[in-house]
């Protein structure tokens, strides 16, 4: 499963309207989401307090303050078709 990690605080409206487009996404795409409070870890917050809300695919920072859902969903498709170690050719 994909993992979308999402690095935020409570009411900003940037970060709300993200996680707006990413909950509208998944109910096409399928991807695991998930949510970090900065404001609960200090060194999280130190970390991203100037760029949230953050996007991390899979570990990987892909965006900062909007989601462009093109190019989001362009990295969800090719994570998607990208064979796993062990699985077999159906």
């Amino acid at each position: 499963m994909i993992d979308v990690l999402v690095y935020s605080k409570p009411g900003f409206c940037l970060c709300d309207e993200l996680k707006a487009q990413l909950l509208k996404l998944q109910k096409t795409w399928k991807f695991g989401l998930r949510e970090t409070n900065i404001l609960e870890n200090p060194k999280v917050f130190e970390q991203f307090h100037e760029e949230i809300p953050v996007v991390f695919i899979n570990g990987k920072k892909t965006s900062k303050f909007h989601l462009n859902e093109r190019r989001f969903l362009r990295q969800i498709k090719t994570l998607s078709s990208q064979k796993r170690p062990g699985e077999n050719a159906t």
